[in-house]
């Protein structure tokens, strides 16, 4: 059968092309089972311009002698031309020669193949021949009564079935209007093939012009009845009727015609022309118009109710929509395939339009319809009308498209998605009403892979920040769902510098459920975090939520927790023991390397806090010892006695010589100018006051004061002798004889004008650890005797500070002849103590300064002072032996 429809195929193209016309299409297969029923032989063909799908009926007078039939070729183009209606083959285009006319129309079948074809049975079958019979008899209608015409060729042949399913009414070649002046079917009515069979009662009794002096529809209402007959029982003979005498049918002869029919029918097939039911008669009987026998035939067809319910639903009363939808839900699976997928669907994406708050319940109806359509055409039938509908400002709308994208998500295209749905789409992020914006959270996982990579990490993040804080719980909730399950579609930069804090954010939502999705957004995206982000980003993050108020949020953080940790752990064996080389333990400077872990901590773990804090205690002493040991191994080998600095006065350190001393840190780096070396004293005095700070009560500090002022005023001495003349008192004894010392505020003019570290304050120096060197190029500091230096013992858990000198009260007579320039400053640590000495100070003043002075000038002035200082301590003395 292929075969001979390619070789007529062949055939027909090669007339076309003989004929040197540029046809708008191309030939396609011939319907062999048309051939030889009609003037016409029917091909499939497609447009040449929108490769739409096209039917072509060819006449050719030059085939077997059929120049007469010219006439009626020219008929049916004519008439084809100027009808327009529903219910009748559409025309499209026509090529015309002197012997050749080629229509073009609608893709159609003829009925007699579509019959073959249909795989329906029982009442679906009934259904479809019903729905059929109302198309036919509506375009006839519409022919006899508005039109004026009489068809004159009504039988199975003349009618074809679109892709659509609906029936459609051809077969024009006699199409005829009694009036006119060119009708043919009065005259070569007769050279219609087969026309005899079809022909009424008085065509076979006076032929065709018998029908001129008739109504339009009085052959058209019999052939009408002999189609009824043909299409339910296609396998039985034509009626007794058709033969004369013409008996009415009998009920034996009814077949497969519905019984609410047969009435009609044999008043269809009645032999007088003049009782016989016209075809709008029967047409009215059937939608039920009036109360003969079998009315609403045509009326309560499911598939007549669907297509009138479907012309009329966008001006239909919200009732009449809720009707239709459950009349289509109910009926959907008898719809014959063809019928869904060409003019169901069609009608009810139009029809979605005008839904408003009905569209939720047609679009599913859409995609179960859909269901039937070929792949191939799935995208223009279906995505197409849909992906339009999201323009649309509805929410009743909207909501259905995203309630029901799962559907059609797999068969979108990707400009679609982004050119199409993603600018309508995030509006709803930001919609007023909360049901739209999570059904929009809720819809971005099933297109987020057609997303581009500028949506996905960076305009769907920003509107997934803004509701990850939205009102609703259950929207944050599912906010932090989506961006566990967009993870893996975003890009690496992305990953790390947004899931952390999303996520984390989510661990301090007021909503339960929020929390533990988060946690588990956290566990699901494991796998993209390094192990160092697990360590110092994600587990501080996700331990906060072990002491959660919430059972199930706690439960849900152990259990990720650790998750975490055994990842940890198994990357950690695959890391080396240390990457500390053994000549790397100490830095250049001396300091221990903070990473250089001593072995006994590298040996065993510690399972207790008791036990980790001895640890580390003890790793601590440790690498204190070794920083002074290394230190003493650089400094010089002194002698036996330990030399310490003079007390310091107001926080800086001095010098025997009364010069600020300057202790050098940790790091090595000294904080200001060197002194002399210090004094030698005994080691009996370094152990009571070496490295103490800030000491307020004792009387040695006292002492030192004292004696730190004395040197001071020695070292303006030009002669260098000793100004306290052997009146000194034994510093070692300074407990017995000084116990009761209480220093007098001191001005600091007092001191040596010529030293300029007075005149700017210094600050106070922090605790230092140095070591000191015998050379003239020495480290101030400590120096450890031969003795002490491998058996160092650290210092004191709080040492005191170092007290500032006081001044010490002068009588009015020692006191200069010059008024003071200054008076002595108070320290904040003078009031505290509370001095035992009752002598009044009858004069404050200030040392005048030496600059400037003669020598002679300068010698009476400091033998002025070293009189003054001996009665100041005479006066001491006294105090102390009270």
């Amino acid at each position: 059968m292929d075969y001979l429809r390619s070789i007529g195929s062949a055939a027909a193209s090669a007339v076309l092309q003989k004929s040197g016309i540029a046809f708008p299409f191309s030939l396609g297969d011939k319907i062999g089972a048309f051939d030889g029923k009609t003037i016409w032989t029917l091909h499939d063909a497609v447009k040449r311009d929108d490769s739409s799908l096209v039917s072509v009926f060819i006449f050719d007078s030059n085939v077997g002698n059929r120049r007469s039939l010219m006439p009626l070729a020219k008929n049916a183009l004519r008439k084809l031309r100027t009808i327009r209606h529903p219910d009748v083959l559409k025309f499209i285009d026509v090529v015309e020669t002197d012997t050749t006319i080629h229509i073009v129309t609608e893709r159609v079948t003829p009925l007699r193949v579509a019959a073959e074809q249909w795989t329906g049975k029982g009442k679906e079958r009934e259904d479809w021949a019903v729905w059929g019979m109302h198309r036919v008899c509506v375009a006839l209608a519409f022919i006899n009564d508005a039109g004026g015409s009489a068809h004159g060729n009504v039988r199975t042949d003349s009618v074809f079935v679109s892709t659509t399913g609906e029936w459609k009414l051809g077969g024009f070649e006699v199409l005829s209007q009694p009036k006119d002046d060119q009708a043919v079917l009065y005259t070569v009515g007769g050279l219609v093939p087969d026309s005899g069979t079809y022909a009424s009662p008085e065509v076979k009794k006076s032929g065709w012009s018998a029908l001129k002096e008739l109504d339009t529809s009085v052959a058209d209402s019999y052939a009408l009845g002999l189609l009824i007959h043909t299409t339910f029982n296609p396998q039985m003979p034509m009626p007794p009727t058709t033969i004369a005498p013409h008996p009415p049918p009998q009920p034996s002869s009814r077949g497969a015609i519905p019984t609410s029919i047969f009435p009609s029918f044999k008043r269809l097939l009645n032999p007088s022309a003049k009782h016989r039911m016209t075809v709008g008669a029967f047409l009215e009987v059937g939608m039920g118009g009036t109360t003969s026998e079998g009315s609403g035939f045509f009326s309560n067809n499911v598939l007549v109710k669907t297509c009138a319910g479907l012309e009329n639903f966008a001006l239909g009363s919200d009732a009449d929509k809720q009707a239709m939808i459950r009349t289509l839900r109910d009926s959907a699976n008898s719809f014959p395939p063809s019928f869904t997928a060409y003019k169901l669907l069609p009608s009810l994406l139009s029809a979605l339009e005008f839904a408003g708050s009905t569209a939720s319940a047609v679009l599913p109806l859409v995609f179960q319809f859909g269901k039937n359509v070929p792949p191939a055409e799935y995208q223009s039938q279906i995505v197409g009308p849909v992906v339009k509908l999201y323009a649309s400002p509805d929410r009743g709308m909207r909501l259905a498209l995203l309630e029901h994208l799962e559907e059609y998500a797999d068969k979108l295209e990707q400009k679609q998605v982004v050119n199409q749905i993603w600018p309508n789409l995030q509006t709803g992020f930001t919609d007023t009403v909360a049901i739209i914006r999570e059904a929009t959270v809720r819809s971005i996982i099933l297109i987020a892979p057609k997303l581009s990579d500028r949506i996905l990490n960076n305009e769907l993040l920003r509107q997934l920040a803004k509701t990850q804080m939205d009102p609703e719980a259950s929207i944050r909730t599912n906010t932090v769902i989506l961006i566990g399950r967009l993870a893996p579609q975003l890009s690496k930069v992305t990953k790390q510098k947004m899931l952390v804090p999303a996520f984390a954010r989510s661990l301090k939502d007021a909503f339960v459920h929020a929390r533990v999705a988060g946690l588990m957004a956290f566990m699901a995206t494991a796998d993209m975090f390094s192990p160092d982000e697990q360590a110092q980003r994600v587990l501080p993050v996700v331990c906060g939520s072990m002491v959660d108020k919430e059972k199930l949020v706690r439960d849900q953080a152990f259990k990720a927790v650790e998750m975490f940790v055994k990842l940890l752990e198994s990357y950690a064996t695959t890391l080396p023991d240390t990457v500390i080389r053994p000549e790397s333990s100490a830095s250049p400077n001396g300091i221990p390397n903070p990473s250089a872990v001593p072995a006994t901590m590298q040996a065993q773990l510690v399972n207790s806090a008791a036990g980790a804090a001895g640890a580390l205690a003890g790793w601590a002493m440790s690498s204190l010892s070794k920083q002074l040991s290394a230190a003493d191994v650089k400094g010089s080998m002194g002698g036996s006695t330990l030399l310490l600095p003079a007390p310091p006065i107001n926080g800086i350190a001095l010098s025997p010589n009364g010069k600020p001393q300057v202790a050098q840190t940790l790091t090595g780096m000294p904080s200001a100018p060197q002194r002399p070396p210090p004094t030698p004293l005994t080691s009996a005095s370094s152990s009571k006051g070496g490295m103490q700070l800030r000491s307020h009560t004792t009387s040695s500090d006292k002492m030192s004061a004292l004696l730190a002022e004395v040197t001071d005023a020695d070292e303006g001495d030009a002669d260098g002798v000793n100004a306290w003349e052997g009146d000194l008192i034994d510093v070692n004894a300074d407990a017995d004889d000084w116990s009761a010392f209480e220093a007098a505020p001191v001005n600091r003019k007092d001191m040596d004008e010529d030293d300029g570290g007075w005149d700017q304050p210094a600050p106070e120096p922090a605790y230092r650890l140095s070591t000191v060197s015998s050379t003239a190029n020495r480290t101030p500091g400590i120096q450890l005797s031969s003795t002490s230096r491998n058996a160092f013992t650290p210092p004191p858990a709080r040492p005191p500070a170092p007290l500032a000198p006081k001044p010490v009260p002068v009588t009015s007579a020692a006191a200069p002849k010059f008024a003071p320039a200054d008076t002595w400053g108070t320290f904040d640590d003078a009031s505290s103590t509370p001095s035992r000495a009752s002598t009044p100070v009858s004069a404050v003043v200030a040392a005048p300064s030496l600059a400037g002075m003669s020598k002679e000038e300068k010698a009476a002035e400091l033998a002025r002072r070293r009189e003054e200082r001996k009665q100041r301590i005479a006066q001491a003395k006294a105090q102390n032996a009270k």
